[in-house]
């Protein structure tokens, strides 16, 4: 147990410095290309701070627990908006670009719904269980080739005029070795605390479900949390948003659609109604707040920590 504690420590210290080399350094890369931090953020970021989630879902369908698969997914999903852009959102009013509120949260919400709708065969077949199969994973990927397809038309928009003023921290080199170092130390931070969690937590007779939605669900998602902390407070709104929208659509395209594909079905699993709604309104709900006024502020932070504490208030009460 105590040797738990003295990794859960670690794992956290090393996550937090490695997210402050990766922001600076994704700051750096756009700069340097001169391309969109946001786009950066979109891709890069995304997928660094997504390894974890992939890492645990591919162990995951090996050992055959479908559960943590689904709700390491979905608990992502939810704490990056609710929990991730409410803490950002606390910390600094945040400004969502144009692009966002009109192409990436529609995908966004897009690819949610159909994931919501593939895994509501009860609701919507009357069938004995819900299940996902290889074909749904199929599906899945080829939505995600929509978002893939939207990036590669995004690398042809020119650096903003912000942008163009500001001096990159790190050439090139410096840029390319602090981003893979800034990777590396993410995903075996998170590793390190998730191993270590999920450890006391089964010490403590909690229940596989309940370890994926909070625990593993709460690890992987460190890199994102942390990384998007570092983000906001350095003033880097772009990178800050644009990894949590980037990490939804990697998550569900490839944490889940692509270990489908290649492993097969997910069957019977115990994720309910009410993860799926909380996972619904997610981005329908960033989107709203977005639309407005192209921000999101203290007030709109704070809701989503109070939508967060009572769907997690309801998780740790049904068990």
């Amino acid at each position: 147990m105590l040797i738990n504690v003295i990794i859960l420590v670690i794992g956290f210290i090393v996550l937090v410095k490695g997210a402050d080399w990766f922001v600076d350094s994704a700051s750096s890369l756009a700069l340097n290309f001169h391309l969109s931090k946001m786009l950066i953020a979109l891709t890069i970021v995304a997928f660094g701070t997504s390894a974890p989630e992939l890492a645990v879902s591919i162990k995951s369908f090996i050992v055959n627990s479908g559960d943590i698969v689904l709700g390491n997914v979905i608990g992502s999903n939810i704490l990056n908006i609710f929990l991730i852009l409410g803490i950002c959102s606390c910390i600094h009013t945040l400004t969502v670009k144009n692009a966002t509120v009109k192409k990436e949260l529609p995908i966004t919400i897009l690819i949610t719904t159909l994931i919501v709708v593939l895994m509501s065969d009860k609701l919507l077949s009357n069938t004995i269980y819900n299940s996902l199969t290889r074909s749904d994973g199929i599906i899945i990927l080829l939505f995600f080739l929509v978002f893939i397809y939207y990036l590669f038309s995004s690398m042809r928009n020119k650096i903003s005029d912000d942008d163009e003023k500001e001096i990159p921290k790190y050439g090139i080199l410096k840029s390319i070795i602090f981003t893979i170092i800034g990777i590396v130390c993410l995903v075996l931070g998170s590793s390190a605390v998730v191993d270590s969690a999920s450890s006391i937590a089964k010490i403590l007779g909690i229940s596989e479900k309940m370890i994926s939605l909070t625990i593993i669900a709460l690890g992987t998602s460190l890199p994102e949390l942390v990384t998007s902390s570092i983000a906001t407070k350095k003033g880097e709104y772009d990178i800050a948003i644009g990894n949590v929208v980037g990490s939804n659509i990697f998550n569900m395209g490839i944490v889940l659609g692509l270990p489908l594909m290649l492993f097969g079905n997910i069957s019977n699993f115990t994720i309910n109604n009410i993860d799926l709604i909380t996972l619904f309104i997610a981005p329908i709900l960033l989107y709203i707040f977005s639309f407005r006024d192209y921000k999101l502020s203290k007030k709109e932070g704070i809701t989503f920590l109070i939508i967060f504490l009572i769907y997690y208030s309801y998780v740790i009460i049904g068990f």
